[in-house]
């Protein structure tokens, strides 16, 4: 068994280590430097960081480990390249360019909370490890040189002695060169920059300290010809003019130069990576005849060599002509013969394309996921830059930014009131519609993607726009109840069909083929029954849909290969679950819902395995997926303004089929004994006939008393699993309330499983010197992720406002006190908008009382509140026995 370590990005943007299990074989020296990295982090989680930053290049890493190391690499490549910073000492401070930050945002790799990385995030860590610099130095004995030293054998502190690189007027010897040396500090800290030759004047006596001056040149002559061919004639002492060959030979040399420790200051185009020759491709200039994935765009290949376009003769004369550097434009540009060669070949593989009439969007895309293979050559990186057209580019605008999209319409039947971010949402589901184009809706659990869903069918229908047939919703078991509850609450009018077992038909829609079929708008049915039911999978459905759609990230399972052959004309997957978390549930997501998009499966795992050391092929797969991707968290400012600081929602559960007979055995006792009570006795059998019933809606092992507290046999264990694996996904925390002690222990055993790692406890056996103990634990910077409470020990004098979610197990039935459990959470401090779950199972006595609460012209608040649970006793034997029968509906 191989162990990965990788980075998470918390959701308050701290990062921390996990170790991942993974197939592929990890060598000796990975596993040491896996081994100290990891002691490191464990001993001090500031300093890792600045380790890393250190550490060989060359030994294989996670992507996500890699990514950082690149990040700290370049901060120890910097601080080693500050002047002055042996006199410096604590007190340097590297500074982060805005720029770079944006370049490595953009070149980070998919990792787990990729969606909490911002430049603001980055920056933080860039300055924590100026913290950890200026610590580590300051109990530090020796001297910087010597710190570096042992941190990295090898790497040197950049010295005294400048090189300068600039442009010169002259036609023939168009650059001037000028080495210079920095003087000491004078009394106001200050130095000068003096050309190289002073020092041979100003040490001309002391040759022990211009051999010390000199150190840096002496390093990079030992690895360059060029510059110990310079430093051997005396020329580096001088001012000289070069032509631009001689210019093109100084510049490729200068990492050599700067890892010797010498600072070099070249013109700023040499480091833009546009100026030298690009093949420029741009697709879908004009609107295609017809929409989907298999549309025609034209294209059109440029060759540029920096902003200047050319001709292929051009390209072929100046290929001929090149010293390296070429004048053009009133600028000078990078003309590397071997580059201007590559994509010469590009330019004539892309013509030949061109005269097949065109390329398919699908086709497109993947052209720019990966060019090099696509014009099947090998090329350097930044070759072969793929644009979008001016059609195409407003397309992907609109699919960016939502807001640019035309709202969608919807009729009286549709009965939800949307927030703003909600009808964008639907917007944008509806333009890929009109273009035929799969959607993945991924918002933030909470956020409402089954309403916009249910408005996405109601636009449809609007004006005879809805396709021919009907569509088909794939969703795990656990969650049917909550399905049709939402589509009864928002879009009562939608015809539709549970095809389950337990839904309870009167008639057979299966046996009755596909015009029974075309009849409804929507089919609901689970992943295991899409297995099952082979009707479904003969029929040529108008969309299929898949809710929790993590359900197929494993490409080989056989679930995942029947859900994709599917016949359907468009596709919509909804998930809470970070998609960028791993690579692989990327690719099989998009192989169901625009197939062929990133190739095949081994096709992208050989991009995968490259792109682990090319930072750009994740800007160029964050390009391709992201149009199709819509994804708010709660945290964004367009959502945020639209949100209440606590959303609270039902969940539903449905009871599994031992809880069933459980539930309607007891009913049938009660029914048999509450006639013949009168007075306290009545009173205390209906009170004591509603604690069992809640027993059996938490678990049929909590009623009976034993069991291993399997997740089979509880609805609400199916659902709690669902929620908490997106919680786990995000690293977020989560409070679990429970009115009942026995349930915190079972509920803590079941939670690890899902998390991985253990929670905390807190009920009234807990001493409360002990309380504060675990309550700290839970608010510290430790991912603890749940702490499990029963309701009268959690419910009041507590501070946890790390928690991002609030799941009432069961139900008080007393809206001031689970009011009050949630405010645990939601209390002055908490900067997250908090998620209120409130479980309920379906048809039994937990959803009725709730209706019947919301229900005000029915009871009131002030009575529960006053009452507690005593009102139901009140009630007469019929309502009673109406309240206690499980309903099983449709």
């Amino acid at each position: 068994m191989n162990q990965e370590l990788n980075v998470v990005v918390m959701p308050n943007g701290s990062l921390q280590l996990e170790w991942n299990i993974t197939e592929e074989l990890i060598d000796k020296s990975t596993c040491l430097l896996q081994e100290e990295i990891h002691q490191r982090y464990t001993a001090d989680e500031n300093d890792w960081l600045l380790f890393i930053g250190f550490c060989d290049k060359q030994i294989a890493l996670s992507s996500s480990l890699n990514f950082w190391r690149k990040f700290a690499g370049d901060f120890t490549r910097k601080l080693s390249m500050t002047p002055e910073l042996s006199n410096l000492r604590h007190n340097v401070n590297v500074p982060a360019e805005p720029d770079e930050l944006r370049q490595h945002l953009e070149s980070a790799p998919v990792m787990i909370g990729s969606e909490y990385l911002s430049n603001e995030v980055l920056k933080s860590v860039w300055d924590g490890m100026n913290k950890a610099f200026s610590r580590a130095i300051q109990s530090y004995a020796g001297t910087v040189e010597e710190f570096i030293q042992t941190c990295r054998p090898g790497m040197h502190l950049v010295g005294r002695v400048f090189f300068h690189l600039v442009e010169n007027k002259d036609g023939d010897l168009p650059f001037a060169f000028l080495a210079t040396y920095s003087t000491r500090l004078d009394r106001l800290g200050k130095s000068k920059h003096l050309p190289l030759k002073h020092a041979l004047q100003e040490y001309g006596k002391n040759s022990h300290e211009l051999l010390k001056l000199l150190v840096t040149v002496h390093r990079a002559a030992g690895r360059s010809i060029w510059i110990a061919n310079l430093l051997e004639s005396g020329e580096l002492f001088h001012p000289m003019a070069w032509t631009a060959k001689e210019a093109f030979m100084f510049l490729k040399e200068v990492p050599i130069y700067e890892t010797s420790g010498i600072l070099c200051r070249i013109p700023n185009w040499w480091k833009a990576s546009a100026s030298g020759a690009t093949l420029k491709i741009s697709m879908g200039d004009t609107q295609p005849s017809y929409v989907g994935m298999d549309a025609i765009l034209n294209f059109t290949p440029k060759i540029c060599l920096g902003d200047a376009e050319m001709t292929r003769s051009e390209a072929r004369q100046l290929l001929e002509e090149s010293e390296g550097l070429a004048f053009i434009k009133n600028r000078w540009v990078v003309a590397d013969p071997e580059k201007l060669k590559q994509v010469l070949d590009a330019y004539e593989k892309a013509e030949m394309l061109m005269k097949e009439d065109g390329i398919s969007l699908k086709d497109a895309l993947r052209f720019q996921l990966n060019p090099e293979k696509f014009l099947s050559l090998h090329a350097e990186d930044g070759a072969i830059r793929v644009e979008n057209g001016q059609w195409l580019e407003s397309v992907v605008q609109k699919l960016l930014h939502p807001e640019k999209i035309t709202r969608a319409e919807l009729d009286s039947g549709f009965k939800a009131d949307l927030r703003p971010y909600q009808q964008k949402g639907l917007a944008w589901l509806y333009f890929l519609h009109s273009l035929r184009f799969g959607a993945c809706l991924a918002d933030d659990m909470g956020l409402g993607k089954t309403v916009q869903l249910l408005g996405f069918l109601n636009a449809l229908k609007i004006g005879g726009k809805k396709p021919e047939g009907a569509s088909l919703l794939v969703i795990p078991a656990s969650l049917l109840a909550n399905w049709v509850s939402e589509i009864q609450r928002f879009f009562p009018l939608l015809n539709y069909y549970v095809a389950h077992p337990e839904a309870h038909h009167s008639k057979t829609v299966e046996a009755k083929g596909e015009k029974a079929l075309n009849a409804f708008d929507l089919v609901i049915t689970t992943y295991s029954l899409v297995q099952k039911y082979e009707w479904l999978q003969s029929y040529s459905w108008a969309y299929v849909i898949l809710d929790e759609a993590q359900a197929i990230k494993n490409p080989g399972a056989k679930q995942t290969r029947i859900v994709k052959k599917l016949s359907a004309r468009n596709r919509i997957v909804l998930t809470g679950t970070p998609i960028e978390n791993r690579l692989s549930d990327l690719w099989s997501l998009f192989d169901f819902l625009n197939p062929g998009l990133l190739g095949t499966s081994k096709e992208f795992s050989d991009f995968a395995k490259k792109i682990k050391n090319d930072s750009s092929g994740y800007l160029r797969l964050r390009k391709i997926i992201s149009p199709y991707i819509l994804r708010r968290m709660k945290t964004d400012k367009s959502v945020i303004s639209d949100l209440p600081e606590k959303v609270e929602m039902k969940t539903y559960a449905a009871l599994s089929k031992k809880q069933v007979a459980l539930y309607q055995d007891l009913v049938s006792q009660i029914q048999k004994t509450i006639e013949q009570a009168e007075g306290i006795q009545r009173k205390g059998l209906i009170l004591a006939s509603i604690m069992k019933f809640k027993q059996i809606c938490n678990h049929s092992d909590q009623y009976l008393g034993a069991g291993e507290f399997e997740e089979k046999n509880s609805g609400k264990f199916e659902r709690l699993r669902e929620i908490c694996e997106t919680i786990y996904e995000k690293r977020e925390k989560a409070l679990i309330f429970t009115q009942f002690k026995e349930m915190t222990e079972p509920l803590g055993e079941f939670l690890k499983s899902i998390f991985g790692r253990p929670g905390l406890l807190l009920h009234g056996s807990i001493p409360v010197g002990k309380r504060k103990g675990l309550i700290n634990k839970f608010q510290s910077g430790e991912y603890v992720p749940f702490m499990v409470l029963s309701l009268k020990a959690g419910g009041v004098g507590l501070n946890l406002t790390e928690a991002n979610h609030v799941i009432h197990f069961d139900r008080w039935w007393n809206p001031a006190v689970e009011n009050q459990a949630t405010d645990r959470a939601f209390r002055i401090g908490q900067k997250k908008n908090v998620m209120v779950h409130k479980f309920l199972t379906r048809g039994t006595i937990e959803e009725k009382i709730d209706l019947m609460l919301e229900d005000k012209s029915r009871l009131s608040n002030e009575v529960v509140a006053a009452t507690g649970e005593n009102w139901i006793t009140e009630m007469k034997t019929e309502e009673l026995m109406e309240l206690f029968r499980l309903e099983i509906r449709n």
